[in-house]
């Protein structure tokens, strides 16, 4: 029983009660017969000339068109039993599309709350249940009220972090403008210099760290313009910029579909970087893309690095979140933001330690409608949006599988 849904449960209550309740009627009934049939009944005798009359006083069998009392009550069983499972079978029907009815309000506010749970991004939506002032009624509005609170509260906390940070920017600015003018002073000794550089690196992560607060709340909010861009291309534009202390390798095939650039190469820069930053003396960071017959595209990032226990593993996509404080510049916000950006693009993420060291990053994204439309149609319109976006044209990718 504690398996079945509740429309079950309450079909099964309907039916279970019509059932009950026709058993004891039919009760009820055949002992309110049997005891008049008991009692005697007055029935006109037909008999021929020469029939002998009873005495007076005795009890006579009675029948009725040649139908005995026992007949009579077995008819009545019989015809009772089958009227009342044909009537209780049509009543439980009737109760399952009833029981459907009523439920109705619940079912849209379990598929409400299942696309709130899938995306934060929904939470204006609103159920308005219309009808009479009941239970069901009651328990839409104050569902309506919660998600309108919850509205108001995400709003708040990304306008709060991104006035903060816009803020923050201009006295970063106004300090290094000013560090960097101290240090092209002539005659500035060594020592002050050294200090003005270890400032400047200092203003640096800030800036950084602004910057991805920034790019955490912008991606916290729902995109309205998408472009038609390759993953593969920026993929390889990221790949270009790295530095040769680690070995970075792109490779994969195109992965066309639709969002930000910008968002998305930070998203792929992010990936990148925190494999490179996160690895050890001669590892290699490799980047493969692709697209999956589900209908998606995926950017893969594998990098050699330190051994990462699979339970830390959900606690590196939040916000200021690191396994090393001692490892690294980063601010904590790297793979929050890549996490933010791909929900923003209605994508996932899903990461996974590495067998020897490192982790393997995944990001799955939709692939693009008129990739999915047009097979091959795509990655022209892709590679000339993205370099309008970039301001530079897209570099070759080369396929190449590190040396593990």
């Amino acid at each position: 029983m504690s398996r079945l849904t509740i429309r079950a449960r309450l079909t099964l209550v309907y039916g279970g009660l019509f059932f009950l309740a026709g058993l004891v009627l039919l009760g009820v009934t055949y002992a309110l017969v049997s005891q008049r049939f008991a009692g005697g009944v007055s029935v006109t005798d037909v008999r021929g000339p020469g029939s002998v009359q009873p005495p007076p006083g005795a009890v006579r069998s009675t029948q009725i068109s040649g139908v005995s009392p026992e007949d009579m009550l077995t008819a009545l069983l019989a015809m009772g039993g089958i009227a009342l499972a044909v009537v209780g079978a049509l009543a439980t029907a009737i109760g399952w599309l009833i029981a459907g009815r009523m439920l109705q309000p619940l079912h849209r506010v379990t598929e409400t709350a299942r696309r709130i749970a899938d995306s934060p991004r929904n939470l204006h939506e609103r159920l308005a249940l219309s009808g009479p002032s009941d239970e069901l009624t009651r328990l839409g509005d104050t569902f309506d009220l919660m998600l309108e609170r919850l509205d108001q509260s995400f709003e708040g906390q990304a306008r709060f972090i991104a006035n903060a940070s816009h803020e923050l920017r201009t006295p970063l600015t106004l300090n290094r403008t000013l560090l960097e003018i101290a240090m092209t002073r002539p005659g500035t000794p060594a020592r002050t210099r050294q200090l003005g550089e270890t400032l400047l690196e200092v203003n640096a992560r800030h800036e950084r760290l602004i910057d991805g607060l920034l790019l955490l709340a912008r991606s916290d909010r729902e995109l309205t313009d998408r472009s038609f861009v390759d993953l593969a291309d920026i993929v390889a534009h990221v790949a270009a910029q790295q530095s040769a202390a680690v070995d970075v390798r792109a490779g994969g095939t195109e992965a066309p579909t639709a969002g930000d650039p910008v968002l998305l190469e930070r998203l792929v820069q992010n990936l990148v970087e925190n494999g490179v930053r996160h690895n050890v003396a001669d590892g290699w960071v490799r980047v493969d893309t692709g697209s999956r017959p589900d209908g998606t595209v995926f950017v893969s990032v594998t990098n050699t690095g330190p051994a990462v226990a699979p339970y830390e593993v959900p606690s590196l996509f939040e916000p200021f979140r690191r396994l090393s404080r001692t490892h690294g510049g980063g601010a904590g916000l790297g793979l929050s933001i890549v996490r933010a950006v791909a929900t923003a693009h209605d994508g996932a993420v899903h990461a996974e330690p590495r067998p020897g060291g490192g982790l393997v990053v995944t990001v799955t994204l939709p692939l693009a409608p008129a990739a999915a439309a047009v097979p091959g149609a795509g990655p022209d319109d892709t590679d000339a949006d993205y370099s309008r976006t970039n301001g530079s044209t897209s570099q070759a990718r080369t396929i190449a599988a590190p040396t593990p």
